[in-house]
């Protein structure tokens, strides 16, 4: 393309690459809170002897950038010359015509013609032409490059990696915020807690400590909902006005995934359509999904419903839990529930405020796409498999069922109303009586209901406010990782 000379690709990338003259980082792109994915990117990408590419996956205003710009000041504090520095966004209309050798062969002609300890930065790369094999090119014939790069797709970049990737990139999955690292975003006091409270036994407290416990976390409810309605995206979090929140995350994380990410990553011939079945699973999210439903109040093919739910989950827009059996195992070719990514995400798509807030209905439906979402995302939980229980014949059903790595279970019944009281015919009464049952939780709306019910079962049966469970969980995973790193 002639029209994209040497000359204007520069200017670009000087635009992008402010470090070259004031030879540092601007506090406004490195922002103050560093997330777990980025000091699980900055080990790897300064490990001395392993060496790997790094790929940050997850959906728009998540914070992928942020954790490269954080990466980058790093770089510059230690003293790695500026120029030796490039980041390239292949968001710019001008950087997805080039190939990434285009762009290099400039950066290095005009700005680099010797140094051969280089650092790449590449934003939104799935954009880039052949960008995998890019990528392995770097790897091999470079060993002195340091690279990291994002993208949106995860499912693509997985399945790259296969092909080009295996020994060569590591994929870093960044979910949207949780709800502790919502309150380090904002600066709330965070209440002090020992580094062995761990949500999952909570059971085996005695009463005097967990009520201790719970009145040093009951001043973070007043946060909770706030949180639900726009936390999280980190930069649409520090707004004050919650209408232009959810208006930027309509625009930018929904309206731009489904209208151009989507439809240039996967064959979507009709984007009308695939907004129809969004807007659908945002109104149902939290319940189980029958597609032929779907297909008949769209009016299109089944087979097009599941094409299109596959390229949303693939897009990091919905989660999809699958039915699990008391054994453990997955129910094969049963149907699914389905969770929005964020349940701010449903909040803005379907413009709700906090009128919801006196809505139980809605309430038990975001709560549990918010618990959804952490659980399926938590290091600290160490999951094979987050999935659900219903027996169709008895219509017992347990909300979200977590299998451990050793096929241990975790229950959560989700409960966000003023009565939570169990009857002893309810699934998570029987299966709190399993050996292989680790905990059995139920999910409560007001900060004074917690604590063992009276239920003789084998494993106690324990409520906890959600905005605890969900506080906890974070805190958890936070001091065992970031102990885990001191230890290395």
């Amino acid at each position: 393309m002639n029209f994209l000379t040497d000359e204007k690709i520069l200017k670009v990338l000087r635009g992008y690459n402010e470090w070259w003259t004031s030879n540092k980082m601007s506090s406004d792109l490195t922002k103050p809170v560093k997330r777990l994915a980025y000091y699980e990117a900055k080990k790897i990408f300064e490990h001395p002897h392993i060496r790997r590419e790094i790929i940050l996956s997850g959906p728009r205003r998540v914070g992928k950038t942020t954790i490269m710009y954080q990466t980058i000041d790093d770089c510059l504090q230690k003293g790695i010359p500026p120029k030796n520095i490039l980041y390239v966004s292949f968001d710019h209309p001008m950087l997805k015509l080039c190939d990434i050798g285009r762009i290099l062969e400039v950066f290095q002609n005009n700005l680099n013609p010797d140094e051969r300890e280089l650092y790449f930065f590449f934003d939104e790369i799935q954009y880039a032409q052949d960008w995998d094999l890019w990528l392995k090119t770097l790897y091999d014939r470079n060993p002195s490059y340091r690279i990291m790069a994002t993208g949106s797709a995860s499912p693509i970049l997985a399945e790259k990696a296969k092909e080009s990737g295996v020994g060569r990139w590591t994929t870093i999955r960044i979910p949207t915020l949780s709800f502790y690292e919502y309150i380090d975003l904002m600066e709330i006091p965070k209440p002090e807690l020992s580094k062995n409270v761990f949500p999952t036994a909570l059971g085996t407290l005695e009463p005097a400590k967990l009520s201790q416990l719970m009145m040093r976390l009951e001043p973070l409810q007043r946060h909770f909902h706030r949180y639900l309605l726009v936390g999280g995206f980190p930069e649409v979090a520090l707004s004050d006005d919650v209408d232009l929140a959810q208006k930027i995350i309509r625009e930018d994380v929904v309206d731009k995934v489904l209208k151009r990410d989507m439809v240039s990553l996967f064959p979507i011939r009709n984007v009308a359509e695939l907004e129809q079945i969004f807007l659908y699973l945002c109104m149902i999210s939290g319940n189980i999904v029958i597609q032929d439903t779907i297909a008949k109040e769209v009016g299109i093919s089944r087979q097009t419903v599941a094409n299109y739910m596959d390229f949303l989950e693939q897009a990091n827009l919905i989660y999809r839990s699958q039915p699990t059996e008391q054994t453990g195992k997955k129910v094969l070719k049963a149907k699914p529930k389905i969770y929005l990514a964020d349940a701010a995400i449903r909040n803005a798509v379907l413009m709700i405020g906090e009128e919801i807030l006196t809505d139980p209905v809605e309430m038990g439906m975001i709560i549990e796409t918010a618990i959804y979402k952490h659980v399926h995302s938590s290091n600290y939980l160490d999951t094979t498999h987050v999935g659900y229980f219903r027996d169709p014949k008895t219509e017992k059903e347990i909300d979200i069922i977590v299998t451990y790595r050793t096929l241990s279970k975790i229950l959560i019944e989700v409960k966000y109303r003023e009565n939570t009281g169990l009857s002893t015919r309810e699934a998570i009464v029987e299966w709190a009586n399993d050996a292989k049952t680790a905990a059995a939780l139920v999910i409560t709306k007001n900060s004074s209901d917690y604590g063992n019910t009276d239920h003789p079962t084998n494993c106690p049966i324990t409520k906890i406010p959600a905005f605890a469970f969900l506080y906890l969980l974070g805190h958890a995973e936070y001091t065992r990782y970031l102990e885990s790193i001191r230890a290395n």
